[in-house]
């Protein structure tokens, strides 16, 4: 494997236990390959992280930064919520901007960053995409709900494009859900040509679900920011949640807003810096 450029100064940082290990790319280009990025993330033999965040520069005036975003398999995906408000929160205290609110480019598109004086920070997400071409998922037409089958069994799905592909599935009980055999069955399905996050839906009230979400590239993790928004555009499509939810994951709460049709999708919860590091291993 070709070395880990060093010394290479990082910041570790969560979003309800959703892990990022972030790198300042914004004076010098930062390179890594697949496997570079597969042993960062080994939680023990490298930093260890479910998402690798960089910082650059940005390459257009309309916007303040770029944001690139790697999976723990060294895949770059599309957008990370969680990540994105840890981001506007590095950017912050590393003096990168004091401008509040923040718009920063991704892969999905621009979006728009708030740090509260409460030390939350609001992300707009966007408008969510439900149609499959847009997700992008393999059916013969537009619907609420698809019937796919994984391994003999039959599930019904909803389908949401938040920046990244998710299916989510209604569950009776979240803790008796097979969120690992389900979620790596349907990550690489072939209905879903650029693969899946899979999100495991319960109802407790019309503004309260919890939520458990298998990522593509990652497993399952304590917290989705993405998958937070794409469950909420599914039950709200369904008519089961008001415009207002509250998301109740394995590593906190998030708040969910979304008022239908082409409103965008706004989201409010904590981030944390853990520590800064530099990696010196040869």
């Amino acid at each position: 494997m070709k070395p880990i450029p060093t010394p290479l100064a990082f910041t570790k940082m969560h979003g309800l236990g959703n892990d990022f290990m972030v790198l300042n790319a914004t004076c010098v280009p930062i390179s890594l390959t697949a496997e570079q990025i597969r042993l960062l993330a080994d939680r023990h033999f490298g930093v260890g992280f479910d998402q690798l965040l960089v910082v650059e520069a940005a390459q257009h005036h309309t916007v303040d930064f770029n944001y690139r975003i790697f999976n723990a398999d060294g895949t770059e995906v599309e957008q990370c919520g969680n990540g994105a408000r840890c981001f506007a929160l590095y950017v912050q205290d590393k003096g990168l901007t004091r401008k509040n609110p923040i718009r920063v480019a991704t892969r999905a598109g621009i979006i728009e960053l708030t740090i509260s004086s409460k030390g939350l920070v609001r992300v707009n997400m966007g408008v969510p995409k439900t149609k499959p071409a847009d997700i992008p998922f393999i059916a013969d037409g537009d619907a609420d709900f698809y019937r796919l089958d994984a391994d003999g069994v039959s599930l019904k799905i909803a389908v949401v494009n938040m920046g990244n592909p998710h299916a989510v599935l209604l569950v009776p009980c979240i803790e008796q859900a097979s969120v690992q055999y389900l979620g790596a069955l349907l990550e690489s399905h072939p209905r879903f040509p650029a693969k899946v996050n899979v999100g495991f839906m319960q109802v407790l009230a019309r503004n309260a679900i919890k939520l458990r979400v298998y990522e593509r590239g990652s497993g399952e993790t304590l917290a989705c920011g993405t998958g937070a928004c794409a469950a909420v555009v599914a039950g709200r499509c369904a008519g089961w949640l008001d415009d207002k939810v509250r998301v109740q994951l394995a590593g906190g709460t998030l708040q969910i807003e979304w008022a239908g049709g082409n409103a965008s999708v706004l989201m409010e919860g904590p981030a944390r810096k853990l520590y800064d590091g530099v990696w010196v291993c040869p």
